[in-house]
C-alpha cells in the first residue's frame, strides 16, 4: 500500500506506537488520519498536536468500534487502512492472575480485532480494496515469560490476522501483523537482561518499519528483524524451542 491519499484509522492513538505511526502516514502523505483512544483528553490533544481527526472509543465496546468506523467514513469518504493498535500489558501465570485479567486481556487483545473488521470490512470488500494492520506482538509468535494472559492472547491476535488474510484475501483485503518486542513506550520492559529483547526502539523507528512493511504488502511487521529468524527456528523443531525457554525461565528466576 501507498500511504499517499489514503485515510487511516488507528486505535490506542493517543502515545507510543499509535501517536507515532499517526505521524508517520502522515509524512507519507496520507489525506486524514483518525486517532481513536479511550482517554479523552489524551486522545484530542494528541490529535490537535498531529493536525489529524480524534475520537473516544472504548474498543472492547463493539457499539463504539461501529460509530468509530461510521465517524471515519462520514468525515473521510472511506477508510483505506484500519491500524488496530490499542493494547495492554497482562502479567502473571495460572496462579496468580485472575479470570478477570485473562478476560480482559481476550477482550482487549483479540475481540477489538474482531469487531474492527466487523464494521470495517464490508465496504472494504465492496470496493474490493483495504487494508488491516493488528498490533499483536513478538510474545504472540513467541512467548513472554511471567505474562501469560498477554502471550496468550497475542498469540491470539496473530492467528486471527492470517484467518483474516486467508478468508478475505481474495476479495483485496490486505493484512499484516505488527510484532515488536521492546519499544520505547510506557508498555517497555524495564531491564533488557533476561534475553526476551533485542533492544528496546523507539515508536518513530518502529512506525517507518510499518510504513516500508506495509508498502512491501508483507504479513509480519518486525521492528526487530531477528525475531523473524527466532520464529524460523521455532518451526524448525519446537521441541528445542520449548526446551531452550524452560532453561531461560529458570535463569530468569534464579
Amino acid at each position: 500500500m501507498d500511504l499517499q491519499g489514503k485515510v487511516a484509522v488507528i486505535t490506542g492513538g493517543s502515545g507510543g506506537i499509535g501517536r507515532a505511526m499517526a505521524k508517520a502516514f502522515l509524512k507519507h502523505g496520507a489525506r486524514g488520519v483518525v486517532l481513536a483512544d479511550l482517554d479523552s483528553a489524551a486522545v484530542n490533544a494528541a490529535a490537535a498536536e498531529i493536525g489529524c481527526d480524534g475520537f473516544v472509543c472504548d474498543v472492547t465496546n463493539e457499539q463504539q468500534i461501529i460509530d468509530l468506523v461510521a465517524f471515519a467514513q462520514a468525515k473521510h469518504g472511506q477508510i483505506d487502512l484500519f491500524c488496530s493498535n490499542a493494547g495492554a500489558g497482562g502479567a502473571g501465570v495460572l496462579t496468580d492472575a485472575t479470570n478477570d485479567i485473562w478476560q480482559k486481556q481476550w477482550e482487549l487483545h483479540v475481540m477489538s480485532h474482531l469487531y474492527a473488521a466487523r464494521a470495517v470490512l464490508p465496504e472494504m470488500i465492496e470496493r474490493g480494496d483495504g487494508y488491516l494492520l493488528n498490533t499483536a506482538s513478538a510474545a504472540g509468535l513467541l512467548a513472554a515469560l511471567g505474562s501469560g494472559p498477554y502471550t496468550v492472547t497475542k498469540a491470539a491476535a496473530v492467528k486471527f490476522a492470517e484467518f483474516l488474510a486467508i478468508t478475505h484475501g481474495d476479495d483485496g483485503i490486505k493484512v499484516s501483523v505488527l510484532c515488536p518486542q521492546g519499544v520505547n513506550t510506557a508498555m517497555a520492559p524495564r531491564s533488557l537482561g533476561d534475553g526476551q529483547t533485542d533492544g528496546i526502539v523507539e515508536p518513530e523507528e518502529l512506525a517507518e518499519v510499518v510504513v516500508e512493511t506495509l508498502r512491501q504488502e508483507r504479513f509480519y511487521v518486525l521492528p526487530h528483524p531477528e525475531v523473524g529468524e527466532y520464529v524460523r527456528r521455532k518451526g524448525d523443531d519446537v521441541d528445542r524451542w520449548l526446551h531452550g525457554m524452560r532453561r531461560l525461565r529458570r535463569q530468569t528466576a534464579g
